[in-house]
């Protein structure tokens, strides 16, 4: 059974599962140095994704649309060739709390001058059925609840176990996107005239936040604005509960929220506002899932995934994963609608098979392309071991290697990689990337090494938990360690096949040093690099490594002719 999914809207991506197993999910950003969040306007890029696995629209078994805004349904403009199409799809939210696969069945998916019928299952119910299907819990059987907390909507709790899924309740009244509003009011992204969302800034308010300290009259104000605005039994309050499906309204009362906030808080330091607001939402996000697991009893121990936008930001994962609520905690590496097309052929899965896991690779993205690489750069052969000795050298090489990682964050296979003992390689990493001083590089450590090294030093794959840098390794690797100490950490195990794996091997044996500086190799503002081609294009470091080939920068005019990228790992 061939299931192909699909997400139109923004983090655009299409999807292939295969007899219960992940083949590939192409995002839209990953492509021909896309923009970041890239939206899927024609389905020729469906096809296109298609070919490049040897298939056929008329190989696919079932298609699948994700859903978007909308009450009751969705619609989509979209182009088929030249032919201007309206689709149809399901809703943002379910409509049924205890059917969660309730779907909408449309016709009129135009690939390739022939039409085909497919379905749309919830936005959300993607989201909770990709976390729960990738999770080790889906492995065993276990049952699990599922957080799902995305731009605009409140958090919502489900719980997955052997007889379906189904939605318990919202934790409390705030939209995921609140926290990236608060940047328009506070600090350096404030806005002269503030509105709308950025899908960009959460995360750099949560780097920036660090910066700050926690004022506990400033969460005192905030707690009060919550209240009359979003919580209580207000007039303010009670109107935005009532429209929470419409997103202008929502919108509305968010700035309203924040306007009040700014009369109170004005006169504070913008650094210690946001940290205190930060600290605000996880210690209510703590509290309402503590309360919720009250309310809704099952007996062994908790398990919980997490997913939607605010599953990115690492340190409510960590605090919830701390709170001793839970056994484990999971969080796929595409919590946000990055996942999305994979959640969507998911439940067609799941519709058909049941809660059974999906066998899945983090690197299981585009393959790297083949392209001549512009004038101005050689191309020799270069074993791992060599390139260990150029990072020892303080060189920063970019490190292309297999598929490109799933989710929004590089991983060893679109990276950017470092030595992190000399404190001026943050800076020129976040220069070169065009980044504010404020913001992290990440480490990625050996997973046995990592517990040395960092507190906790738990495998953390995919980046997705805080850990603190360990006092007397912060002057070892300070190109690592942000201002409050903490490390976004990326563990992986020196056995993986990975090749970013050996390099880390091969480095620590000349250094001692379990890991290096990661960061993504891209444009700024746009997906990973699809092929050396681009790197070299791009310029901001000297050396770029490819498949086993180094390509350095020369004085020379000559072009270098085409390589052959590994199509898979």
């Amino acid at each position: 059974m061939r299931i192909c999914g699909i997400k139109l809207t923004h983090d655009g991506a299409i999807a292939l599962v295969e007899h219960g197993r992940l083949v590939f999910c192409v995002e839209q950003e990953k492509r021909d140095n896309n923009p970041r969040y890239q939206t899927i306007d024609k389905l020729d890029a469906v096809v296109s994704a298609l070919a490049q696995h040897g298939l056929h629209p008329r190989d696919i078994d079932q298609f699948v649309i994700d859903g978007w805004d909308g009450e009751n349904e969705s619609q989509f403009q979209v182009l088929s060739g030249v032919t201007s199409l309206t689709l149809k799809g399901a809703p943002y939210v379910e409509r049924n709390a205890e059917d969660l696969l309730e779907c909408f069945a449309g016709s009129g998916l135009l690939l390739d001058d022939r039409a085909f019928s497919y379905k749309s299952y919830p936005h959300v119910t993607g989201h909770v059925i990709s976390a729960y299907c990738t999770s080790p819990f889906a492995k065993t059987g276990q049952p699990a609840f599922c957080l799902v907390w995305d731009g605009c909507i409140f958090p919502r709790l489900y719980h997955v176990d052997g007889r379906g899924a189904r939605f318990l309740e919202s934790l409390f009244p705030v939209i995921g996107q609140t926290y990236a509003a608060a940047g328009h009011y506070f600090g350096p992204y404030k806005k002269a005239n503030p509105g709308g969302w950025d899908l960009g800034i959460a995360g750099k308010l949560m780097a920036y936040i660090a910066l700050g300290s926690v004022d506990e009259d400033i969460v005192a104000v905030f707690k009060e604005v919550y209240e009359v605005h979003f919580a209580a039994d207000t007039e303010l309050a009670s109107r935005y509960r009532a429209n929470i499906t419409d997103a202008e309204s929502s919108l509305a009362a968010v700035h309203d929220f924040f306007e009040a906030s700014v009369v109170r808080l004005g006169s504070k330091a913008p650094e210690d506002v946001l940290a205190s607001f930060h600290l605000f939402l996880e210690r209510l996000l703590v509290r309402e899932m503590t309360n919720a697991l009250a309310r809704h009893s099952f007996p062994g121990p908790q398990r919980l995934c997490i997913a939607g936008g605010c599953g990115l930001n690492i340190k409510w994962n960590s605090a919830l994963r701390e709170a001793g609520l839970f056994e484990a905690v999971w969080v796929p590496p595409f919590p946000n609608d990055s996942g999305s097309a994979i959640g969507a052929a998911c439940c067609a899965m799941v519709e058909q098979q049941g809660f059974v896991p999906l066998e899945w690779s983090v690197y299981s993205g585009p393959a790297l392309q083949t392209g001549h690489v512009p004038a101005g750069w050689k191309a020799v052969l270069c074993s791992i071991q060599e390139l260990a000795a150029i990072l020892a050298s303080n060189k920063p090489v970019v490190f292309l290697s297999g598929r490109a990682e799933l989710g929004p964050r590089a991983l060893g296979g679109r990276s950017i990689l470092a030595a992190a003992t000399s404190p001026e390689m943050k800076d020129f990493l976040n220069d070169v990337k065009f980044r504010e001083h404020f913001r992290p590089v990440a480490p990625i450590c050996l997973e046995d090494r990592a517990p040395d090294v960092f507190s906790p030093g738990t495998p953390d794959p995919y980046m997705l938990f805080d850990h603190q840098t360990r006092l007397e390794w912060q002057d070892k690797i300070p190109a690592v360690v942000h201002l409050d100490g903490s490390a976004r950490l990326q563990t992986i195990s020196r056995h993986s096949q990975h090749e970013v794996a050996e390099l880390l091997v091969e480095y620590e044996k000349l250094t001692g040093i379990p890991l290096l500086c990661n960061t993504s190799a891209n444009y700024h503002g746009r997906g990973f690099f699809p092929d050396a081609a681009a790197a070299c294009a791009w310029g901001g470091v000297e050396h770029i490594w490819c498949e086993g080939q180094l390509f350095t920068k020369t004085c020379g005019t000559e072009e270098v002719p085409a390589y052959d990228a590994v199509t898979a790992i």
